[in-house]
Formats: structure tokens, sequence, C-alpha cells
């Protein structure tokens, strides 16, 4: 071996150091280079906003299609009827769906506190809201507190439990309504309201009545909270206040069943359930939330598919023309009605959650009184014609239909047909009355189990988290299903219903 003498040795260094001083000086040019003056490195309320509100609507649309509408029985399976008899999967869109859009909620709220722009940060907290709600509703603990982190390398987020999810919603929601109520700035880039302070308050109230009916008595005083809410008197009091997204006539923006195969609108139908009731009644939103089968629209005639038969059952009704496009066929356009709209939260709703409160004797108001108002809310929301069915109006179809309130149970069955595509509230409602009365199907007169269902007659109490979490964050998901007694299962008892 040849050894160097000092000289080369020497020679050799200042070489190295001058190639390393090169190569350091190239690498801070070059990222130099690569930075585009024109990216910005933080995106504006204005642009997030339209995008998060769009997603988690766009995802709640989709899953009511797939999911909300088939479990509550409104519509049914015609193809791949699993969700109708319970042979339930996790459904990762609904997860995957709601957290992605947390994302650009997350930033919105970010942006605006440190803007001190407090009305774009209370909107960004009602939305945030609603999204929790309905991840911890599906599936019961879930990531909350830690959730979307990862910007702050927490990939592995705890579940919170379910108890402490809904009493921070609840403390969100009213910090948000005050904010909206007192607070500075304004709300950019909102494709719900308009940038409507007001309303947004609205919303936040109202959506907090729905979850304090959602949660009853598992809530200390949920009663006198829902009271105390209702005499604010800043809630939802006409369709004016409905929290709905209206969809454009052109994508991206458009109602998100119009683009879909026709064979893959058709794998669901109007349910023989739904049908029957609405039949007995001659219920003129019939005309709205399917499409005649002799596309006769003066003298309508329909059928019902059987939930959980699939294609060995009765073909069922189409879905109505404002939820798809065909040309063969009466279109929305044709109806002077437009396409479907996103829904989140109606008037109706509310005045049926009102009804419901009084009748509990959480307050002191008439039952048949908000019970009415909720009927004919959803009636004008879907600008009804009452004339194929034989009355002239709204007062005439509710006295003479046979709709009229009578019995608690009345409430429930007319809410649930004014829930039609608003997300999983059909599951959601159908579980609290499964459960109020005692775990079976015989205390709801209007609904039972489906057809071949695989779960004994038993309603499911939850969604399975997705397979992912297992092997992404196992420790916490391990824990979660632990509290579950120990599997992750559809008829494992979830904070609501214990």
């Amino acid at each position: 071996m040849k050894f160097k003498n000092i000289k080369d040795m020497k020679l050799e260094r200042l070489i190295i150091l001058f190639i390393g001083v090169f190569i350091f000086a190239s690498c801070e040019e070059f990222e130099e280079f690569n930075e585009n003056p024109n990216e910005p490195t933080e995106v504006a309320p204005s642009v997030l906003m339209p995008s998060a509100i769009r997603q988690s609507v766009n995802t709640m649309v989709n899953e009511s299609f797939l999911l909300g509408n088939n479990i509550g029985q409104l519509t049914s399976k015609t193809l791949r009827t699993e969700v109708d008899t319970y042979n339930w999967n996790a459904f990762p869109t609904y997860w995957e769906g709601l957290y992605g859009s947390l994302t650009d909620v997350k930033g919105i709220e970010t942006e605006a506190i440190e803007a001190g722009n407090e009305k774009q940060e209370a909107a960004a907290i009602v939305l945030r809201s609603w999204i929790f709600a309905n991840l911890t509703n599906a599936y019961g603990d879930i990531p909350y507190t830690e959730a979307i982190s990862g910007d702050e390398n927490n990939l592995t987020p705890v579940y919170d439990p379910q108890a402490e999810i809904y009493a921070d919603i609840l403390s969100e929601l009213e910090r948000a309504s005050n904010l909206l109520a007192n607070g500075n700035g304004s709300i950019e880039g909102d494709i719900l309201y308009s940038g409507d302070a007001n309303k947004w308050q609205k919303f936040a109230n109202s959506l907090q009545l729905r979850l304090l009916m959602t949660a009853g008595g598992k809530i200390n005083n949920a009663g006198n909270q829902f009271k105390d809410i209702v005499d604010s008197g800043n809630i939802f009091s006409s369709n004016n206040d409905n929290a709905v997204l209206e969809y454009l006539n052109s994508f991206p923006n458009e109602f998100p069943l119009i683009p879909l195969k026709t064979g893959d609108f058709d794998a669901v139908a109007l349910s023989q359930t739904a049908l029957t009731v609405m039949d007995n009644y001659g219920d003129p939103r019939l005309l709205r939330y399917a499409r005649p089968d002799n596309d006769d629209y003066n003298n309508p005639e329909f059928s019902g598919a059987v939930s959980g038969a699939g294609s060995c059952g009765k073909a069922g009704s189409r879905l109505g023309a404002a939820y798809y496009n065909d040309d063969a066929q009466t279109t929305a356009e044709n109806l002077g009605i437009g396409n479907a709209d996103g829904i989140i939260m109606t008037y109706a709703e509310v005045e049926f959650l009102l009804a419901e409160a009084a009748a509990k004797g959480w307050i002191n108001n008439d039952i048949e009184t908000h019970y009415q108002a909720g009927i004919q809310a959803s009636m004008d929301y879907y600008q009804v014609d009452y004339t194929p069915f034989g009355y002239t109006d709204f007062n005439d179809y509710y006295n003479n239909s046979g709709v009229a309130y009578n019995i608690e149970t009345d409430i429930w069955e007319q809410k649930w047909l004014a829930l039609y595509f608003t997300g999983l509230e059909p599951f959601y409602e159908l579980r609290r009355w499964y459960v109020e009365s005692g775990m079976n199907f015989n205390g709801i007169p209007f609904l039972g189990a489906p057809c071949d269902n695989l779960n004994n007659n038993n309603l499911p109490m939850r969604f399975r988290y997705p397979g992912q979490e297992q092997s992404l964050n196992s420790q916490n998901y391990n824990e979660a299903v632990e509290r579950l007694g120990g599997s992750n299962d559809i008829n494992a008892s979830i904070w609501l219903v214990e």
C-alpha cells in the first residue's frame, strides 16, 4: 500500500472542502430556485370554506343514498343488499370522507384565529361539530381531541370516549353561537349561508337540539338545556333557515348522484315500507321522493322494493326526478323544482324535535302545533302538488288524510319521512326509537326487521371501525375496541345506547 505524503493530503482536503462548499451553495440556490413565489404557504378561509362544506356534504349525500336511507328503510337496495340485511362490514368511505373534510375545517379555524376573525372561527366550529357528531354517532368512541394532527407529527390519535365527545361538541356549539352573535369579522367563502352569521347561529343552536334529543337521558338535565335553547328563540323558524347546500348544474358543483351510471342509480329504489305509509295517507311527497312507474304525474302509480329481498323481491319505483337526470322520463326541470339539495338539517326536523320535546315534557308547548308545522314545512320544502292525491291544500291534507296527531309515535313516523336524504339521521333516529322501544321493532308501528336479515331481527347499533385503523393506529384502536367489550362488532353497545 502506498502512503500519501503530507502535501498530497493537504491538497486533497482543500479540494474536498471546496467541493463541499460548492454543493452546499448549490443546494441553497436549488431550493431557492424551486420555491414558487406565486404559491401561497397558507390558504385563505375563503378558499378552504367552500371545499370543506362541499366535501363534507357530498360525503353525506352519497352515504345517505348508500346507507342512511336504506338502513332507515325509506329506500331499499335492489342489488348488493348487504346494508339492508345487516351484513355489515366497515364503511370506510364514510370515515375517510368526513375525516378528510376536517383537514380543511382545521385550516379555516387556524387561519381565522390568527386573523382574529371570530365569526369565521365560529362557522368552522359549527361545521366541525356537525362532522364529528356524525362520526361519533356512527362509530361510538373516535379520534377527536387529537384528530387531524398529522401536521404536529401525531399520526396515532387517541380515541376519545363518546360521552366526552358529546359534552365537548355541545360546549363548542354554545361557544360558536356566542361568537356568531357578538364576535367580530365576517364569514368568507360561505356557500351554505352566504356569510349570514345569524343563520349560522340558528344552525348552531338547532344542532344542539338534535344532539340533546339523540342523547336524551344520557345527558344530565338534557331537557333543561333543550328548553333554554328554545327559550332563546334563535333556532330555525322557517325553511329559509334550512342548512342545505344548493348545488349548481355543472361539475364539480352538481348533486353527487347526477354523474352515476343508470345501473348504479337504479340499485336503490323506493322501499315498500315507505310506500305503504305514504300511500295510506296519500302523501304528496311521493311525487318528489320517487318517479311514478307510469311517468304520469297526474295519475301516478308506484311500487316498493322489499328491504332485504333485493332482486328477488318486488321492484320499487325509481328515486325522484330531482336526484338523477333521465331525459327519457319527466325531469326535475320539467317539474319546475330543480335538482336536489345536500341536506344537513331542516326547519321541518326542528319542528319535530319541538313536538317530541313537548311530548316528553321538556317544554310546555303544544305538541300538535309543532307536529303539524313539521309536516307542512316538509311539504313546502319539496314544493308538493296536492291535487293528484285528491287534496286542495295542506289543511285539507292534514284534516282528511288520517295524518293528524294522535300519539307520540306519530311524531316518529312523520319525522322519519321528513328525514329523506338527510345523511345518516334516518339510522340514528331509528336506533334511538328502537332502544326506547325496548331494543326491538315492536314499539315502532311503521317499521319492522328487514326481510332475510342476518342479525336475528336486531338493528345494529354501530358501524365497524375501518380495518386500516387496526394496522395504522393499533394501540388506540385496541383500547377503543376493549371499551366496546372486546369486539369491533355492529351490535356492540356504545355510550348512546348503553
